[in-house]
């Protein structure tokens, strides 16, 4: 009962561990990323049409939207440069993205006084050596015109742009790393987009209402666009961590059941020392099936008992980590400093009807061996 009460707390610890992991990637991302974000099927842009706009503000249920132009790009600072992702928006998105609640310094503002400004990943400008408050030194950013094949390489085949930097976030270490926020006017006389735009961020009144307003999206935009939730917009990293719990769940699942064959031989034993009394039964008049039934609810007592207390003890420990974050995450640059915790009736289900089959169907081979005693040999 002991091997199956821990197999039982060590499942339920360890699936909540990843439901924890589950919603703390959705609540990093979740303040960067928009609710839906729309992009083109087919290529990284798509011309911004008047229809396009009609589309998106026809629906009633969407609170904000902003144009997006995003794309690669050097930049440079002082003796310092760096590739990063320069992400073209309007005051809108820093409006409704809370951006500035990631500020490590300066402030969150993309333009002013006729002076474009940039906010940049703190991991970007780590790289560049950037000082906020020099105003001795700019910072440029280059992206490759648009050239004919054939066509020489020369100081023409870039164009460069300055901007001075506003603010510099911190939220996630890819963004950190890679991102650079500018105006989205910036971005598109940079990139020579025009009305071209990579992707449309909406942002909708209330999130009950999320999945209806994707689906009037879609059908608003067409086939020629993909709407995307904020799970969709990281299937990859979510659908690792589902497929990472799951396999986790099959390896343990394997473990108590290894544990479980501690019930096996222990009824096993019991069948071979209790054939005397077994024999008994028979002569007062019990049935193989009776025989049976006893051994069966022996192992079912068993397995109920100890995934109860596996459950219990499982549930305790998930609140304490909960409550008190016990166990740290070893890194100094984790986003949390404790493993996450969320609990899910429908794991505690899952754990407890697989641990109590298998203890169960272990029972069965004793309950089957009790069953076919020879009388005439042990009551002779």
């Amino acid at each position: 009962m002991i091997g199956v009460a821990v197999g039982t707390m060590a499942l339920v610890v360890v699936l909540s561990v990843f439901n924890g992991l589950q919603g703390l990637v959705r609540s990093v991302y979740s303040s960067f990323d928009p609710e839906i974000k729309v992009e083109a099927k087919l290529g990284k842009s798509f011309v911004m049409t008047d229809e396009i706009r009609a589309g998106v503000e026809g629906i009633s249920e969407i609170k904000a939207y902003t144009e997006v132009i995003e794309d690669n790009a050097l930049i440079t600072y002082r003796d310092q440069q760096v590739v990063a992702r320069i992400k073209g928006v309007d005051n809108t998105y820093l409006e409704l993205n809370r951006l500035d609640t990631f500020l490590l310094r300066g402030e969150a503002r993309l333009a002013g006084d006729a002076v474009d400004y940039a906010i940049l990943g703190s991991g970007v400008a780590y790289e560049l050596s950037l000082m906020l408050d020099s105003d001795h030194y700019g910072m440029q950013m280059i992206y490759p015109r648009k050239i004919r094949p054939g066509a020489p390489i020369s100081r023409n085949s870039v164009k460069r742009k300055s901007i001075v930097p506003a603010g510099i976030f911190s939220i996630e270490q890819e963004y950190n790393e890679n991102y650079v926020f500018v105006p989205l006017s910036f971005a598109e006389d940079l990139m020579n987009y025009g009305d071209k735009r990579t992707a449309i961020e909406v942002f909708v009144k209330d999130r009950n209402d999320l999945s209806s307003v994707k689906d009037k999206l879609a059908t608003a935009l067409g086939e020629d666009f993909v709407v995307l939730d904020s799970d969709e917009q990281h299937s990859g990293l979510l659908k690792a961590i589902k497929i990472e719990k799951f396999f986790v769940f099959v390896t343990l699942s394997f473990i108590t059941a290894i544990a479980a064959f501690n019930v096996f031989f222990t009824l096993s034993m019991l069948a071979i020392e209790k054939k005397k009394d077994i024999s008994v039964l028979y002569a007062m008049g019990a049935t193989s099936k009776l025989i049976r039934q006893i051994f069966l609810k022996e192992g079912a007592i068993i397995a109920f008992t100890g995934c109860a207390v596996g459950l219990v003890l499982g549930l305790g420990l998930a609140l304490i980590q909960q409550e008190y974050e016990l166990i740290g995450m070893g890194m100094q640059s984790a986003i949390v400093m404790a493993y996450p915790v969320e609990l899910k009736a429908t794991d505690f289900l899952l754990v407890g009807t697989s641990i109590s089959l298998i203890t169960i169907l272990t029972s069965y081979r004793p309950a089957l061996i009790a069953s076919r005693v020879n009388i005439t040999e042990h009551l002779g």
